[in-house]
């Protein structure tokens, strides 16, 4: 493996998010989403899986609304083992709440949605990395085409939260530029493009098709503050990737903190990524 890169067992840890209303927002990740309240003491809720933290609410009851400029969260994506786990969620979203779209991306099976704050959330499923198309030069070969959802609702089985083997697959950023986020992501970082369109691109540990997008659809050019995403984690196998990954970010020239888990870096937009193992 190159050790500018990271390891192809790297995967997306937990995602915190700034919210100023939090009773709605539990009760959307609970029973719309399909997760579980693990923990809550007042200002700070956490949900996941089968004691597995996937996503912290920080309640700041004045934080100011996202402005329309800030980079930030394009969406949360959790990742589900099987169709019928998205037939599920289809059917929790038809009942609970309203659909924003739903796509055929040629590697996965993707519903889209947004919570009551206005925070972009993806639910999807992979299909077998052995069916994924390749471009001429390596990188995944990903595509919008719509979703059967009459064959993903027929696959449902009723279940009212997901199967505990689910997580964040990836996390999707709003950001200011692709160079930027490329120069960060990828040659700082050492995650590999997998995947470049206009105005985005989309970068992965290993070979899957991507932990990280990014893009500059919405045209934002000021740093993030106020509600919406407050940071994200990335977690390493080992305490060398770590020192190796800390090594390479400082001589990129971006300031890492050293913290009791891990360490903690903001990448070109400000926006707050935490490493850990």
């Amino acid at each position: 493996m190159d050790p500018a890169t990271l390891p192809p067992d790297t995967e997306i840890g937990r995602v915190a998010l700034t919210v100023a209303e939090l009773s709605s927002t539990v009760d959307f990740y609970r029973d719309v989403v399909g997760l579980h309240v693990l923990n809550s003491d007042g200002d700070r809720t956490v949900l996941g899986l089968d004691g597995q933290e996937l996503l912290v609410l920080k309640y700041r009851p004045n934080a100011p609304s996202r402005e329309a400029s800030a980079t930030g969260l394009y969406h949360v994506a959790f990742r589900v083992p099987s169709r019928a786990a998205l037939g599920d969620a289809l059917q929790r979203i038809n009942s609970e709440w309203t659909l924003d779209g739903a796509s055929d991306h040629g590697v996965s099976e993707a519903l889209y949605l947004s919570d009551p704050a206005g925070n972009g959330v993806e639910i999807y499923r992979d299909f077998p990395r052995a069916s994924w198309e390749e471009t001429p030069s390596g990188l995944v070969e990903m595509v919008t085409d719509p979703l059967d959802t009459q064959a993903v609702a027929a696959a449902a089985t009723g279940k009212q939260s997901m199967p505990v083997d689910s997580d964040i697959g990836h996390v999707h950023l709003d950001v200011s530029s692709v160079e930027t986020a490329r120069a960060f992501y990828a040659d700082a970082l050492g995650l590999r493009v997998r995947a470049t369109y206009d105005g985005a691109v989309f970068l992965a540990a290993g070979d899957y098709h991507h932990h990280i997008g990014a893009n500059v659809w919405q045209r934002r050019s000021t740093p993030h503050s106020g509600q919406g995403l407050a940071w994200f984690e990335i977690r390493l196998p080992d305490e060398a990737t770590l020192h190796a990954t800390q090594k390479r970010l400082r001589q990129s020239d971006y300031a890492v903190s050293e913290t009791d888990t891990g360490l903690t870096v903001h990448d070109g937009d400000g926006i707050e990524l935490r490493l850990r193992t």
